[in-house]
């Protein structure tokens, strides 16, 4: 298959990206870089869009797709064809769900329904055959993966959806993610994922409304290792058959879908999330399911870590960043002006390899400053989440871990609370985001603890190149 953008395609730059040098420069991305334009490549940049409609702007919105700098623009994507696609849905029980999701799909699509060995199979089966599904009937129970794997092995048609029983889809929900294929190299989609939210919802149904761990942001973005969005959940994403092979990871029944986005990342194709377009989840909404659903994400890391070493990392540090966040976490009185001196001299290092830019300190002092601040955000979500037990510990024994860890917490919840407009007044919200992260934190370090390998409780440190 041609990799070759159709003519049309149009990508926008996101909203991270600043142009820089009255248009000769772009600075942003992952990883975060400076790209410099030529004179005709700066023509071709219109409204901080590019729409492909020769070589020359193809091959541009070709390089700022895979740079992280740009995203295809939802609206000009051209309709794709419904009888191109196949829904699977696994599932084991619940019957009224089944019910529910499968009312909410065109019934011109084809829709395989996978029964992973329920309790109540006729049940399933009356509501698949209700509704026209075929249905495959599994002896053992072998997890969603397994079960997704098997509905894939009676897929026929170039795309495939996978849905899980407890969502709920928009009328125009797979029509709009289907667009994101014109591109080629695209394997994998994903809409973003609200709630369910019903009247009167207690507080952790409000919490998860706005912070769920399946929704990942109001802003689209590509999908890779080690990114801001680092991932796409498989309760609602559509796949390019022939870049699936056979499917998910055998065996595999936490971080599945993790493992099937690095893997199809790692052979280089493209991966979307697409927050314009809405699938709805049926969240866990009392307390020890809740808690416990978070512990079980949590416990899916040790396998990520033996199977992508290098990708599992909770945090990633350059090396000058690692050292700033030490030195803040000292609280001396040499901290803050050792933690100027290192963003000053990190400032300066980046100027060196800006020659071409016509302002090479401000452009380094504003990649400084992001540095910064995402380390700062990276340590926080160590000490609160990840490493949350030698946190505790350190601060039964140590003033200074105290106050970090409080700062941190109180900063953070201030922060999300913010970002995600939730429902909840600052207290409760506060309450749910550490119980949130010291579940997951404690599935973490249960899979660490039982595989006897501590790789994904440890950063990563890597060598950053800002010039292109």
């Amino acid at each position: 298959m041609s990799a070759t953008l159709p003519v049309g395609f149009t990508v926008r730059l996101n909203r991270d990206v600043r142009v820089e040098d009255d248009g000769a420069a772009l600075a942003g991305g992952f990883p975060t870089r400076v790209l410099y334009l030529t004179e005709a490549a700066r023509t071709m940049i219109v409204d901080r869009t590019v729409r492909a409609t020769d070589q020359g702007t193809e091959l541009l919105a070709q390089r700022l797709l895979d740079a992280g700098m740009a995203d295809p623009v939802l609206d000009q994507l051209p309709a794709a064809r419904s009888d191109e696609l196949t829904v699977v849905v696994p599932v084991r029980d619940r019957p009224e769900a089944l019910d529910r999701l499968l009312a909410s799909i065109d019934p011109r699509m084809r829709v395989i329904v996978v029964d992973d060995c329920s309790v109540g199979p006729a049940a399933v089966a009356a509501v698949a055959a209700a509704y026209s599904a075929e249905l495959v009937v599994l002896p053992e129970n072998l997890g969603p993966a397994g079960a997704r794997n098997a509905g894939l092995a009676c897929v026929s048609t170039p795309y495939v959806a996978f849905i899980d029983s407890d969502m709920v889809l928009d009328p125009d929900t797979l029509p709009l993610v289907l667009r994101h294929f014109a591109d080629p190299r695209v394997a994998l989609v994903a809409p973003r994922i609200m709630g369910l939210m019903e009247e009167g919802a207690n507080w952790i149904g409000r919490y998860e409304d706005a912070r769920s761990s399946l929704d990942l942001g109001r802003y689209p973005s590509m999908v890779r290792p080690l990114s801001r969005v680092a991932w796409l959940p498989a309760a609602c994403m559509v796949a390019r058959v022939e870049a699936l092979g056979a499917g998910f990871g055998l065996g595999m029944r936490v971080a599945e879908d993790v493992d099937l986005v690095w893997r199809l990342a790692e052979e280089g194709w493209r991966i979307r999330y697409e927050p314009g377009v809405r699938a709805r989840h049926e969240h866990r909404v009392h307390l020890i399911p809740w808690l416990g659903r978070k512990a079980f994400y949590g416990t899916g890391a040790y396998q990520l870590g033996q199977r992508h070493p290098g990708n599992v990392a909770p945090a990633v540090f350059a090396p000058w960043t690692a050292v700033l966040v030490l030195v803040v976490l000292a609280q001396k009185p040499w901290s803050a002006p050792a933690a100027l001196a290192l963003a000053g001299i990190a400032t300066a290092r980046i100027a060196r390899r800006l020659r071409r830019s016509r302002h090479p300190v401000r452009v380094s002092a504003r990649l400084t400053a992001n540095g910064v601040v995402s380390s700062l955000f990276q340590a926080s979500e160590l000490l609160l989440r990840h490493w949350w037990p030698v946190a505790a510990i350190g601060c039964l024994l140590s003033p200074r871990m105290r106050r970090a860890t409080l700062a941190a917490a109180l900063v953070d919840a201030g922060i999300e609370l913010a970002r995600t407009d939730a429902r909840l007044d600052p207290a409760r919200f506060a309450v749910l985001r550490r119980l949130d992260d010291l579940a997951y934190g404690a599935g973490v370090w249960f899979g660490v603890i039982r595989g006897r390998s501590p790789r994904a409780l440890i950063p990563r440190i890597i060598r950053t190149h800002h010039t292109r």
